[in-house]
């Protein structure tokens, strides 16, 4: 019997879900081991940080634990930390530091300042800042280090600049935190003044170069370290074959993968997680489904993260069926991979079955944590399921404890508005329990866009703008709304405080993957070989259109006081229109055609693609800014709602 806590112990480091933890928790109550603080800290620390949505699991525990140790509290803010909930762990540490019996140590300011770092929160972290010093902290090189990272992820580059100078004896971890706070805070140049003038380089040093520079599109900057390195380890190639993917230069990424293979490295996790997020982003398929069958051919089929990404990447690619097919044979599903699967059937439209995965992942005994709900609140929204939509946001709550964020409120406001119940969305907003951010507003503001509501749009407009003055988008879709109403003088006004404020619009722009080479169309561009290409294609197009679709250009799309026939030479130019024709021209028939667009599509393009896929018998995918569009043989899996 005396074996037993000791044998529950072996069963938590292989505990890998909640029902299995509650068994080995009510063990431990049967020989009266819970109580023992040894075995309740390693209760704390396996549900906290080991096994996936515990953490509640974690806090109920601690709660009803008399008098917790400094491990307990670590433990439990850590956890919070790497959550997607960071503000509890700073509420747990306000509550250590109330209690003096129980002073907080160098982990317990690491642990709070990552979850300062992970909500984005540079007042707290200042404030943290602030009790580290009270506590003696002040040298402490650990602590200064996580400070460094703390404000580069919060956006001061002066205050983690300011950390470090303080540092008596800064190691090559704290000089490697400061170069990363400046290429996070965008200070390119310097980052590399530090870099110059670090004392004792090592791979990890260059390593964060390559990352900063990749990360900043500065890839001629980068291929210059890389080269420059004596020495280049996995994490080096890795790191510049996921930069080369992520800014676009796919041939390149691919030789770089070859030649890794070449001098006998072998890929690893995060080059393949990397590279297929890059995939994803610009909605390269051809060059992820190469990829996919290096993996399957590697071995590496088996590792969750990996799968999780290659569903994301076909989700996002336009391919659902492949993103489906790869989520069923996984063997170890994860809450991201149910997430990931439901967020692509979310964005495809497919919110039915994005309904049925969530209650299968239910079924499974996998938690679901706030990403879930943001994603299945996606898909209700984009479906107009009101009812469900309004059903999931309290179940949230009410069955797993997780509480609202902006993210979930946003959500909420955009179900309410897309189905026209603006002044419902309204009053949402101005009950919500936090204050709601300019996303909030942005996205009621939409609404008010697609359903033409100036007088609601006139109310909302300077909640925003006393947020984000600056944001071209809020502008244009303000000038937007008047356009459609006719009000060209309120036009001209919101136009001529563009100019004024030198508010640049965000020009409209479509990518399509042709033999693995992205084209990007930007409407009104200068004319060059590819672009007289697609134009000289689109022509035929819109003529064959016109005779067999009977297609008239929606004209309405057009938000300019000019002439009807003006009005028609604009529509016709739109990026996606250029892209799909293009395609047409080079790509072997029966392709799908996937078009990847950075703005909402508008009306004319819309059904433009929709007799495109009946009167050339195409399908195609159009990925707009917040959903995919599928067409074929004339519909929508949109259904016309978006």
């Amino acid at each position: 019997m005396n074996n037993a806590p000791h044998h529950c112990l072996s069963l938590l480091t292989s505990c890998k879900t909640l029902k299995i933890l509650k068994q080995i928790h009510a063990s431990l109550v049967k020989t009266g081991h819970h109580s023992d603080p040894f075995f309740a800290g390693k209760l704390i620390l396996h549900s906290a940080v080991t096994v996936p949505g515990a953490v509640h699991y974690a806090r109920r525990f601690f709660l009803n634990f008399p008098n917790p140790d400094v491990f307990m509290y670590n433990t439990l803010i850590r956890g919070f930390s790497e959550s997607g909930i960071p503000q509890n762990s700073i509420f747990t540490f306000i509550d250590m530091c109330g209690k003096s019996l129980v002073p907080p140590d160098s982990f317990s300011f690491a642990f709070v300042l990552k979850a300062a770092a992970n909500h984005g929160s540079l007042r707290t972290g200042i404030q943290i800042h602030c009790q580290a010093l009270i506590h003696g902290f002040e040298t402490h090189l650990f602590v200064g280090t996580t400070l460094i990272s703390m404000y580069g992820e919060c956006g001061s580059v002066y205050f983690a600049k300011k950390v470090f100078d303080q540092m008596r004896e800064p190691n090559v971890v704290a000089w490697n935190a400061v170069i990363t706070a400046c290429f996070r805070c965008g200070d390119v140049k310097g980052a590399r003044k530090r870099f110059d003038m670090t004392p004792f380089k090592n791979s990890t040093s260059s390593n964060v170069m390559l990352a900063g520079y990749a990360k900043a599109g500065e890839m001629e900057l980068a291929r210059k370290v890389f080269w420059e390195m004596k020495v280049k380890d996995d994490v080096s190639w890795s790191t510049m074959i996921v930069g080369l993917a992520h800014n676009g230069f796919f041939d390149e990424a691919f030789a770089y993968f070859r030649e890794l293979r070449m001098i006998g490295l072998r890929p690893n996790e995060v080059s393949l997680t990397g590279v297929l997020s890059g995939c994803a982003q610009v909605g390269a398929s051809e060059f992820g489904k190469i990829l996919h069958g290096f993996i399957e051919k590697s071995g590496f089929n088996w590792i969750t993260t990996v799968n999780n990404a290659l569903v994301d990447m076909y989700a996002r690619c336009g391919n659902v069926g492949m993103a489906r097919l790869v989520f069923r044979s996984m063997l170890h599903k994860s809450v991201v991979s149910w997430t990931s699967m439901i967020e692509g059937l979310a964005m495809h439209g497919y919110a039915e079955e994005a309904i049925r995965v969530f209650h299968e992942m239910e079924g499974c005994g996998i938690r679901p944590d706030w990403i879930t709900f943001v994603s299945l609140l996606y898909a209700c929204s984009h479906a107009g399921l009101i009812e469900q939509g309004c059903n999931y946001f309290s179940r949230m709550k009410d069955v797993y404890d997780i509480e609202p964020t902006v993210e979930h409120y946003g959500c909420m406001v955009d179900l309410y508005g897309r189905a026209g119940y603006l002044q419902k969305a309204y009053d949402f907003v101005c009950q919500m329990p936090i204050t709601p951010n300019a996303i909030i507003w942005r996205t009621l503001l939409g609404a008010c866009g697609i359903h033409g509501n100036v007088e609601l749009a006139e109310q909302v407009k300077p909640r925003l703008f006393d947020l984000e003055p600056d944001d071209s988008s809020d502008n244009v879709l303000l000038s937007n709304i008047y356009a459609v109403a006719g009000k060209w003088k309120d036009v001209a006004t919101v136009r001529r405080s563009m100019t004024d404020q030198k508010i640049k619009k965000t020009p409209g722009w479509s990518m399509i993957e042709v033999d693995r080479t992205m084209y990007r169309f930007v409407a009104g561009e200068k004319t060059n070989k590819t672009t007289a290409e697609a134009y000289e294609k689109l022509k035929e197009i819109i003529k064959r259109l016109r005779l067999e679709g009977g297609y008239v250009p929606e004209v309405a799309s057009v938000l300019h006081d000019v002439d009807e026939e003006e009005k028609e030479d604009l529509v016709s130019k739109h990026s996606e229109k250029l892209a799909v024709a293009f395609g047409i021209s080079r790509l072997c028939k029966g392709r799908v055609i996937r078009i990847v667009k950075n703005l909402r599509i508008c009306r004319d393009c819309h059904t433009v693609m929709k007799l495109i896929s009946k009167v050339y018998g195409l399908k195609l995918v159009v990925r707009d800014r917040s959903r995919f569009h599928s067409f074929d043989d004339g519909a929508c899996s949109c259904k016309d709602y978006w």
